[in-house]
């Protein structure tokens, strides 16, 4: 089986843009769909660039459930003219299928910390705006399943829980190209913090993309980034690929023992922004707006006190 050429895909929106990627097969396929706006200005148009068309795509394959990835599934769907097969790991399909559990998650973790009476409001609103329609996938995928994209692309799912609870590393057979979305966080994007649910399931699955996947290119959702350096970009080769994974562990260790020594604020540090991690926030030396979405730093915290990962 030849190497099949894969493109990354840029879409504007925000601070930092939004990646997909085109697996140019014999039966087509898009790796994350941005928001609703992506499908149309800036999957259509890269893929206009390299002579190929957006109506034969065949399959979108989601990473995991996060707005910014899952936002423009349904508008590229229909540009398709609904051939396409929709993919998404069961955990995350929720995301998929109903805007309101975007909402529903928000409440129930870095809510919590933000002192925003409007706060639901102004998400609902997000949601409405930036995900171009709720759906029901067309395939639920677990670990270690296999899905042949035609004679030349066999994909095998590797599930790395952590950043989502269905976060999922797609990687194309022979040549090991591995689409992991948001699950190698390193330090962070815009907001300079990383972002996961769920700590123990996050660092399990840096362990496994590190010692049992191995990536020979690693395609990551945004452009993560070391502390104070700039991003190498999203599409990594294998010494950089596994020089990331290996930071975003030390990263994790370092967010993990600080959470562990300093424990939550006393009462009466109360109404500082960082609240009820002010003294973790000291000691990583973390100066960003924790509340600035998608606040990655409640996130992760949250994930330490609330959910018994703390150790």
């Amino acid at each position: 089986m030849s190497a099949v050429d894969v493109h990354p895909l840029y879409s504007p929106w925000g601070r930092f843009g939004l990646y997909s990627f085109f697996i140019d097969g014999s039966e087509p396929a898009i790796i994350d769909t941005g928001i609703a706006s992506s499908p149309a200005d800036g999957i259509a148009t890269a893929l206009q660039q390299l002579g190929r068309r957006v109506e034969d795509v065949r399959w979108i394959f989601l990473t995991h459930g996060h707005i910014d990835h899952i936002g423009g599934a349904h508008a590229l769907w229909e540009m398709t003219g609904r051939k396409a097969k929709v993919v998404i790991h069961e955990a995350d399909a929720p995301f998929l299928r109903s805007r309101r559990t975007h909402v529903d998650e928000y409440l129930a973790a870095r809510g919590r910390y933000i002192n925003d009476a409007d706060a639901e409001a102004k998400l609902t609103a997000v949601c409405a705006r930036a995900i171009s329609g709720e759906m029901e996938p067309h395939l639920l995928v677990r670990d270690g399943d296999e899905i042949v994209l035609g004679p030349d692309v066999t994909i095998t799912v590797h599930s790395v829980p952590g950043h989502t609870a269905g976060s999922v590393a797609y990687a194309i057979q022979g040549q090991n190209d591995v689409f992991a979305g948001d699950a190698v966080q390193i330090h962070g994007a815009a907001n300079g913090f990383p972002s996961y649910a769920d700590p123990d399931a996050y660092r399990a699955s840096l362990l496994r993309l590190r010692d049992v996947v191995k990536p020979n290119r690693l395609f990551l959702g945004h452009p993560y980034r070391s502390q104070g350096a700039e991003s190498p970009g999203v599409v990594l080769d294998r010494e950089q690929a596994a020089a990331r994974i290996q930071e975003s562990l030390d990263i994790e260790a370092q967010v993990r023992a600080a959470a562990a020594g300093q424990g939550l604020d006393s009462p009466a540090i109360g109404g500082h922004a960082c609240s009820p991690f002010c003294g973790i926030a000291r000691l990583l030396r973390y100066d960003g707006d924790p509340t600035l979405e998608p606040s990655p730093f409640f996130t992760t915290m949250h994930g330490y006190f609330h959910k018994g990962y703390r150790s």
